[in-house]
């Protein structure tokens, strides 16, 4: 029996939606993103209407989103709305551009207006601006199988994407030519070797400088380094949880791990955290701090690296994040940080820059939502930013790139510390706010791509977990298991080559960039110059 025109068309949305979701961390049948977008090239050769080819392709990637990012809905419904809903409109909008292209141009043309204009979307997504949501860039699809993209190096992930958008089109020119005249038509078996060309050789490019860069890099100085785990419910601990019990349990959980030799301890995003906040300028003077200090004071070669939600006091208003405190001339800023400790106190402060939207932060036009995400636990315009990257040196030849949460599926923006020298990528996170759901596991596997970008070690200290180390080529080693309280170390290397994506950056989105600007003025010039001879 065979589905009416209608029905087919429905089915090839749903296909493609599934298939991305299939293809994605954690569950990780990533050979289907190479299949996973010719249902809709199928619907962009079907004559549909305007509307009828929107809500179908949108359908599909809200299926891709819901499916993939469903749990956000754990610790902010209107966040996983927001998330869900707007991410979809947003993702449609390069379909769009390349129905129009190929409408008025071609084929061809249609074709490379939507590589540009999809690696231009991602790209713009990948900076700060409000709404930033890259969970789904198409490039970290390979998180699950980080030894396909040890190019990245020297692409990025939108090295991945470009490789994943053209595959696709290859593989469907080659159905497409083989409905005509089947086996014995030359264009179908061009593309379909093509296809299965462009599959396999970078993989094997792949295997090959993994190969070559876990040799070169054997015998490197090491730096150990501990990493605990504290497994605090972080809905108890906002709830008002007893802070002194809390610290002498993160203290403990690090004498088992800690000695002489340790140079660097780890501890998760807000590990330091009161209900009344800490004051950045008085820390060492905080009563509630004195056992970190006292144990501290054991291990004089020691360095604590760890979350911290705190606050500064100004006289004055000090930035656009400045608030006024009610009923005073003072303003003040509250941070969730990072801070690096030793026996004599705080040494460096860092401050959350890429804040999660929705619970962290929020664009000017959504503003009128923030008291809902701040009843969830958030603070949607209330945390300051640091605007610039600086890395956090725990000695002159050990610097650390560091990352909260959300930050660390920024590759361009980790790679920035790297080209300051960093010489360790610390992730404190706390991922037990989506409870165990695959969004911890998305979250960990993404670190690995980070690791090969910049050849450098991961330490990821999770609260809830995954806590591990991540090697320069995305191997996890020593993962602790969710909701465990526990401890792991290693001996890191201190490496300072950089990659060409850190000296260089995302050349490839930077190129689609150009040349959707060339696209744009192309298709306006064109209508400009119609509408004038008529």
């Amino acid at each position: 029996m065979q589905f009416s025109e209608k029905y087919r068309q429905l089915l090839f949305s749903v296909i493609a939606g599934l298939l991305c979701f299939l293809s994605w961390p954690p569950l990780g049948y990533t050979t289907l993103i190479f299949l996973a977008w010719i249902p809709l090239f199928f619907l962009i050769d079907a004559t549909i209407g305007k509307w009828k080819f929107i809500s179908l392709i949108y359908l599909s990637l809200f299926i891709w989103n819901a499916a993939t990012t469903w749990w956000i809905w754990n610790a902010s419904a209107p966040g996983a709305a927001m998330a869900i809903l707007i991410n979809s409109a947003l993702m449609l909008l390069p379909w769009l551009a390349f129905r129009v292209f190929r409408n008025k141009y071609g084929r061809m043309m249609g074709y490379i207006s939507f590589i540009c204009f999809w690696l231009c979307f991602e790209y713009i997504h990948l900076q700060d601006w409000g709404l930033s949501w890259p969970w789904l860039t198409l490039g970290n699809v390979f998180a699950s199988c980080p030894e396909w993209v040890q190019w990245y190096e020297y692409t990025g992930t939108s090295g991945g994407t470009l490789w994943i958008l053209v595959v696709n089109i290859l593989s469907y020119e080659a159905i497409r030519n083989l409905s005509f005249s089947g086996w014995r038509d030359k264009k179908a078996q061009q593309f379909f070797f093509s296809a299965i060309g462009l599959v396999i050789l970078p993989t094997l490019l792949s295997l090959q400088i993994r190969k070559t860069f876990e040799q070169k890099t054997a015998s490197e100085k090491k730096q150990e380094v501990v990493i605990i785990q504290p497994n605090t419910d972080p809905y108890q601990k906002i709830g008002g949880m007893d802070f002194d019990r809390l610290l002498n349990e993160m203290i403990s959980l690090s004498r088992k791990a800690t000695d002489s030799s340790t140079r660097l301890l780890i501890w998760p995003e807000t590990a330091l955290y009161t209900s009344s906040g800490l004051d950045e300028v008085r820390l060492k003077e905080s009563g509630a701090l004195a056992p970190l200090f006292e144990f501290l004071k054991e291990y004089p070669q020691l360095h604590l690296f760890t979350g911290i939600e705190s606050y500064r006091i100004f006289d004055e208003k000090h930035s656009v994040y400045s608030r006024a405190i009610p009923n005073s001339s003072q303003y003040y800023e509250a941070y969730n940080g990072a801070v690096l400790l030793n026996h004599n106190g705080p040494l460096h402060f860092y401050h959350k820059s890429m804040l999660v939207p929705g619970v962290e932060t929020l664009p000017r036009f959504l503003m009128f939502l923030g008291p809902v995400f701040e009843q969830l636990g958030g603070s949607a315009g209330g945390y300051a930013k640091q605007d610039q990257r600086t890395t956090v040196p725990v000695s002159d030849h050990f610097l650390i790139a560091p990352a909260i949460c959300y930050e660390s599926i920024y590759g361009e923006y980790i790679s920035k510390y790297i080209a300051q020298d960093a010489s360790l990528i610390a992730v404190i996170t706390n991922d037990g706010w989506w409870g165990n759901t695959p969004g911890y596991k998305q979250h960990m596997s993404y670190a690995r791509l980070r690791a090969i970008e910049a050849r450098r070690w991961v330490a990821r200290s999770a609260n809830t977990g995954i806590s591990c180390f991540i090697d320069p080529v995305g191997n996890v080693l020593n993962p602790l298991p969710w909701w465990k309280a526990d401890v792991t170390k290693a001996e890191i290397p201190s490496l300072s080559e950089k990659t060409f994506y850190v000296r260089y950056g995302d050349l490839i989105s930077k190129a689609a960039i150009i040349s959707s600007v060339l696209l744009v003025l192309i298709f306006f010039t064109g209508r400009f110059r119609k509408k004038k001879t008529a």
